[in-house]
């Protein structure tokens, strides 16, 4: 296997923790073997959340974890100024003028607890489809219709196509948010389409992400992200089995590191998350017991 580029897309909204450390360590592992050069690619669109002392930790988290890359910002105040997805608004915005030339796009006025209402799973069932809301109405967010296509397709590294139907969670997903800003599966599609990534690593809870974004290339007629290959690796599980999440402190790299822990404690950690029978103290150790 020959891919040209991968990434690392953190973002800034919390600790990075356990789950993110294993999920960049695939993708180092990937890299070196497939000849891959890495992006640092920081999604930072996400406002309300994103704290300076998180985006610091990004950095300090892929020193420690001994994880270089070939392209991206250097330090958080270089990401600020060079590298931001601020920078990319206008390309973002060229993106949904272009899907609702195509008749792709409608406005929803629906919060979240009336799309609750409405269906007791939260799922959206497309409520204003057909209500024809203006799109310069305030406050509503934009989705795109996803019944204008049956099935879309997943490359694996193998090279594997796997045809799949667009799952209820992400129907008629959401291109921009009711604060006007672009949402995360337009700008991570056009982002990597930006940047030229053909390796894509990321857990198995985004493997619905992956198959909207997949959709989202179809209707812009990207197609190099036809050829784009994807890893969808297992998650991590805390202590009562639950999913790591950046509100568990406990699991996060910068609360192990002031608690005396150093890389190859990480190592193990993630080797006993992971059920390895072998102990895992180093990354030629990891890269053995992935198997890739």
């Amino acid at each position: 296997m020959n891919f040209k580029l991968t990434r690392i897309a953190p973002t800034p909204s919390g600790f990075l923790h356990l789950g993110n450390a294993y999920s960049f360590l695939l993708t180092k592992t990937l890299a070196e073997k497939s000849g891959a050069k890495i992006l640092l690619r920081i999604d930072d669109l996400d406002r309300e959340r994103f704290r300076m002392e998180y985006l610091i930790d990004i950095f300090e988290t892929l020193e420690f974890l001994e994880i270089p890359y070939d392209i991206g910002p250097k330090s958080p105040e270089d990401f600020l100024v060079n590298w931001t997805q601020l920078n990319r608004l206008d390309l973002y915005r060229e993106v949904l003028d272009k899907l609702w030339e195509k008749r792709m796009l409608f406005a929803c006025t629906c919060s979240r607890k009336k799309i609750t209402q409405m269906d007791s799973s939260g799922y959206y069932l497309g409520h204003c489809l057909d209500r024809n809301i203006p799109k310069t109405r305030k406050e509503t967010a934009w989705r795109i219709n996803t019944l204008q296509e049956d099935l879309v397709s997943i490359l694996d590294i193998a090279g594997k196509k796997t045809e799949e139907v667009i799952p209820q969670d992400v129907a008629f997903f959401v291109v921009r948010k009711k604060d006007e800003m672009p949402a995360y599966q337009l700008t991570s599609l056009v982002d990597d389409m930006y940047f030229g990534v053909d390796l894509i690593v990321r857990g198995k809870d985004l493997y619905s992400s992956s198959i909207a974004q997949d959709f989202l290339s179809n209707s812009l007629d990207y197609q190099t992200f036809k050829n784009t290959s994807f890893l969808h690796h297992p998650l991590l599980k805390g202590p009562k089995g639950k999913k790591l999440s950046k509100s568990e402190g406990a699991s996060s790299i910068q609360y192990l590191r002031q608690s005396g822990k150093n890389l190859s404690d990480i190592f193990r950690l993630i080797g006993e998350s992971l059920g390895s029978r072998e102990p895992i103290e180093n990354f030629e150790d990891f890269k053995k017991m992935t198997q890739l």
